[in-house]
């Protein structure tokens, strides 16, 4: 227990600290006491609570999931974004910006940008802000050939994302799922679309978003997937998808044959890139999510608020 002189004499030292807003050495001339004791004492006025930090900014909340998702998941940097006040549109134009800013600083030496396709990533694109990256240039991750919601297309967003950062881009002249396997194999053997693949396996970073097959599928709406596939997929216990290739609970491509019919990288090929920015919203992501991190697929998760809260738990 302190006594009274002691006790008056810490509160004395954590007004100066706290409310005068006194350095240390400045306390040290006031009371007489050297500096490297001021700061036992301060020390020592928290361990007998005599002071309380509260951090009151609702970002507080989101750096401490940060932190608890890096230290899970073994990544290399996690973001998450405050859900607080956003509608659903809101919180996609939020992370996408949330995205496209780190991206953007981190940029140094990267000369190869590969992304994939979706909604979660045509928003990074339109939030990105514009740059002066001439050396830069961007590829599509996965075919991007269709005419339904254009803008979700992987072509279309590295066309963009380039314009944005005043490089270049290549194109994946092909459909991201073509209606058979021998259509597939005989396609990527053609030099042009060849070419773009290797380039995909040698990008810097990545680009990528997880899908969840059932709900709120963009493969779905484009209508890569049919109804029995998705009961065909369900039976085979797939529960996410990146890049259009399906992985079960353990992060396994699923024996499909839509995974066989892919134009793009598999998800070998993507764990060998050194960095995999992955950017998503949702809570209904979340199974999909954590299972693309147990497969080691993801090295940086950007993320809404609800959604980390729910992965901190899966």
């Amino acid at each position: 227990m302190l006594d009274w002189e002691e006790k008056r004499r810490l509160i004395q030292i954590v007004h100066l600290y706290y409310i005068e807003d006194c350095t240390q050495e400045q306390i040290s001339k006031k009371v007489g006491l050297s500096r490297s004791l001021i700061s036992k004492l301060l020390q020592k006025a928290r361990d007998f609570g005599l002071v309380e930090v509260n951090i009151k900014d609702e970002e507080f909340r989101t750096v401490q999931l940060e932190y608890q998702l890096e230290k899970k998941y073994n990544l290399k940097d996690v973001v998450v974004v405050s859900t607080s006040g956003l509608t659903s549109e809101m919180l996609k134009k939020a992370v996408g910006n949330a995205g496209g800013y780190y991206l953007s600083k981190n940029l140094k030496d990267v000369k190869r940008i590969g992304i994939s396709w979706g909604s979660t990533l045509s928003e990074l694109v339109k939030e990105y802000s514009f740059e002066q990256k001439e050396e830069v240039q961007v590829i599509p991750l996965v075919g991007g050939l269709g005419t339904k919601h254009v803008e979700f297309h992987s072509n279309q967003l590295a066309y963009e994302l380039s314009k944005k950062l005043n490089g270049t881009c290549s194109y994946l002249y092909t459909p991201a799922i073509v209606k058979t396997k021998e259509l597939r194999d005989r396609l990527v053997l053609m030099k042009d679309i060849a070419t773009v693949l290797e380039e995909g396996k040698n990008v810097d970073v990545a680009l990528i978003s997880v899908g969840n097959p059932y709900t709120n599928s963009t493969m779905r709406t484009l209508g890569y997937i049919q109804e029995d596939d998705l009961q065909q997929l369900h039976e085979m216990g797939a529960v996410g998808d990146i890049a259009s290739r399906f992985f079960d609970q353990d992060g396994e491509a699923v024996n499909h044959p839509l995974n066989e019919r892919v134009i793009g990288l598999s998800l070998e090929q993507l764990k060998q890139i050194n960095m995999v920015i992955a950017v998503v919203v949702g809570t209904e992501k979340v199974e999909g999510l954590a299972s693309a991190l147990k497969g080691e697929y993801i090295d940086v998760l950007i993320l809404d608020e609800k959604a980390a809260l729910k992965l901190i738990k899966a």
